[in-house]
């Protein structure tokens, strides 16, 4: 390869340009480059994380937990808020741009003439990070649906799939059955798969039981319910416990908390008692309902981009004490379900303003507003870009109201970027 990239920088701008598509989904391609890097598993136990929303967060609460019970963990999630590095993290530490940039050029070395996508050439690193880190545990989040994700050529210990919704249709299927059946795809032989959902789709299950699988259910074989506004209680067969409540803001994370302690319980290692608490504890990712103050105003930023996303943002802002006004930031990109993520949202939210993204996917507020012209946000303000959305809003909130950033993790970047420059 002529002019070989030295920076990270440079490498995320030359493998951005590898592959002709941004998404090709098929395991040949990396299968066959990861054979040649002499990759194995990845760690001495692996959990790989699919569903359409809270795999950050499933992912967030097993690395910390297995942290707290002292295993050397690496994590590998997907996309990145602010810096590429966040994508893989090893002892808790995001890795650093140099081994980053180590793990490309063996990469590169092994893939001869075979044509890779940015996550494939991500995956790969980072499946090369992990081997060399002599880990106890690598916790892979799914990127785009399970059965043909780069993520999927590895065999894991045990499989998670939080949810199961409509998004990323175009490529999963237009229906929670199709959905259902490539995030299945995951799911091992006689291996445990952990369901975060009450009712999952039959064709998840279907999946587990044609390949012999060990399905263990949210609400059915492990249960998690609130016992005050500091407690809740985790319990199946064997074991009770009561734990702290997440710092992680929302109900939804009870579910996501449990989901991860169902999947380190189905390791079958031991985690002393006191871990568990820890973990659920430290558990943190920004963008999730990610409080902030202005001024008396509190701000919320969050990455939620599909309805199911936003029926859980307005559970979440109902259950919170907000004396004033709710104001929404939304920026979104143009394959997602806008009219679906403000009528979730249109109880909750009394003022709206729409804000552009830039990009292949992203749209200006003015085609966003016209997709939502019979939805609560038909005469929303309008604003060129979510930064300048905000600095309206907070110019017209009042001490007591809340303000609400989301949309994608677009969003939730520009959004987190701006706070930092006005703290």
């Amino acid at each position: 390869m002529k002019n070989t990239p030295t920076t990270l920088a440079e490498w995320l701008d030359y493998i951005e340009r590898q592959h002709p598509a941004s998404i090709d989904m098929g395991l040949e391609r990396v299968r066959t480059v990861a054979t040649a890097m002499g990759l194995g598993t990845p760690a001495r136990h692996t959990i790989v994380v699919g569903g359409t929303n809270g795999k950050g967060s499933t992912v967030a609460f097993i690395e910390a937990i297995a942290r707290a019970a002292g295993w050397k963990v690496g994590a590998y999630t997907s996309p990145h808020l602010l810096r590429y590095n966040e994508r893989v993290r090893i002892d808790g530490q995001d890795v650093d741009d140099a081994a980053l940039v180590a793990a490309f050029n063996t990469v590169e070395a092994a893939r001869g003439d075979v044509t890779l996508t940015y996550f494939e050439y991500g995956t790969l690193a980072a499946l090369q990070l992990f081997a060399d880190a002599d880990l106890d545990l690598a916790v892979l989040e799914v990127g785009l649906g399970g059965r043909l994700d780069a993520v999927n050529i590895v065999d894991a210990d045990v499989a998670v799939i939080t949810t199961v919704d409509i998004d990323h249709a175009e490529w999963l299927g237009e229906d929670r059955e199709a959905i259902g059946a490539e995030k299945a795809g995951i799911i091992r032989g006689w291996k445990p798969v952990i369901l975060g959902e009450t009712d999952p789709p039959s064709s998840v299950l279907a999946r587990a039981y044609l390949v012999g699988a060990n399905a263990i259910r949210g609400g059915s074989d492990y249960f998690y319910e609130p016992i005050d506004a500091q407690r809740w209680r985790w319990r199946d067969v064997g074991t009770r416990l009561e734990l702290p409540t997440p710092t992680l803001a929302g109900p939804i994370q009870l579910a996501n908390a449990g989901a991860a302690i169902a999947a380190l319980r189905a390791l079958d290692r031991p985690v002393p008692r006191a871990a568990w608490a820890a973990g659920v504890a430290a558990a943190r990712i920004a963008g999730r309902l990610q409080a902030f103050e202005r001024d008396g105003v509190q701000v919320r930023v969050d990455v939620g981009h599909n309805p199911q996303a936003a029926g859980q943002l307005a559970r979440a802002l109902k259950a919170e004490a907000s004396p004033g006004r709710t104001l929404a930031v939304y920026a979104a990109l143009q394959d997602k379900d806008a009219v679906g993520v403000v009528q979730a949202l249109q109880d909750v939210v009394g003022e709206w303003t729409l804000a552009g993204l830039d990009g292949a996917r992203g749209q200006s507020a003015a085609e966003l507003q016209a997709r939502l012209a019979d939805t609560a946000a038909a005469t929303a303000a309008l604003a060129g870009t979510v930064e300048q959305a905000m600095a309206q809003v907070l110019a017209r909130a009042e001490r007591g109201d809340r303000v609400l950033v989301f949309g994608s993790f677009h969003t939730a970047a520009a959004a987190l970027q701006w706070l930092q420059a006005h703290a």
